[in-house]
């Protein structure tokens, strides 16, 4: 049973329900509400933004241009400056805009177009950039070893590592029998860089190579006659279906493939020296491409 007074306070209680509920149905039903289209609103903003695209792409391309073809062959070697100063100008793209652009639709860009166009114009400039720079156009990159160097595996070498410049041997005697090889890498012709490698202990300097990569057949010769796998660093393999790709050294089919019999070493550090250089006529903006490295082979005993 139900007495009066409790039957009065629900019912008035539903009443505050319902009241408040069809006050949220009408402001729900208000703003779903479709503001009218304007086709001709619509089409003025879609000019707008037609004409900003074309004017940041061509923006892009001119200095793209002008880095290329005016600028670089100003330089002798790649810098911070070459990638510096176009990102800077993206702080320009407003006012360009303004410039160029009619008033009336540089009315209607708001923090978000200038956010796109700034972004747009930087990857229009780096895109442009990346095909005028390489091949078959020109080639900027000068040759470089593969992937570091490699020691070939032999008796009485216990550990080793490679790790920033420095290779480190260990091993359980006075002496090991060391092989160490490389690879030659580069955009185009490999095989015609000019290579430069020592190799100094102690006073004593020693030249492994001094020529263009395509005529040290020995070195070649005697890297093909190297075990792949008794490489110390190992092999290269595919990530998806676990395929053997070759020496991690060096294991691209564009590549020069290196090595060098260095003898009986011992305890003690060996500074090796690398350049490489290469010249071709319409190579690109500089005479020539060049890149040096100086590394380390570190052996120490242990036992």
């Amino acid at each position: 049973m139900v007495d009066v007074d409790t039957a009065m306070r629900a019912s008035a209680y539903d009443k505050r329900k319902r009241a408040r509920g069809g006050s949220g149905d009408k402001e729900e039903a208000k703003s779903r509400e479709l503001e009218p289209f304007k086709p001709d609103e619509h089409a003025v903003k879609e000019v707008a933004d037609a004409y900003s695209m074309w004017l940041v792409i061509l923006y892009g391309l001119g200095i793209a241009l002008f880095m290329r073809y005016v600028f670089m062959p100003t330089t002798t070697e790649p810098s911070r400056i070459l990638w510096v100063l176009p990102v800077s100008l993206a702080a320009t793209v407003p006012s360009i805009h303004k410039l160029v652009i009619p008033s009336r639709y540089v009315e209607l860009y708001t923090g978000g177009n200038w956010f796109r166009a700034c972004f747009l114009f930087v990857f229009s400039w780096l895109a442009l950039t990346f095909v005028l720079s390489n091949p078959p156009l020109s080639d900027i990159a000068p040759p470089t070893t593969s992937n570091g160097i490699d020691i070939q595996e032999a008796d009485g070498i216990i550990d080793s590592s490679w790790r920033g410049g420095e290779y480190s041997l260990e091993i359980d005697r006075d002496e090991v029998h060391v092989v160490m090889g490389l690879g030659v890498a580069d955009n185009i012709e490999a095989d015609t860089a000019k290579v430069l490698i020592t190799l100094t202990h102690k006073g004593n300097t020693l030249i492994l190579a001094n020529d263009t990569a395509g005529n040290l057949t020995d070195a070649m010769t005697l890297f093909e006659e190297q075990n792949s796998g008794d490489w110390l660093r190992g092999n290269e393999t595919s990530l998806t279906r676990k395929v053997n790709l070759g020496p991690k050294v060096t294991n691209r089919a564009e590549d020069i493939p290196l090595a060098w019999d260095l003898g009986m070493l011992g305890p003690g550090t060996y500074e090796l020296h690398i350049e490489m250089s290469e010249f071709r006529e319409n190579m690109g903006p500089w005479e020539v491409n060049e890149w040096s490295r100086d590394w380390e082979i570190k052996i120490s005993q242990t036992g």
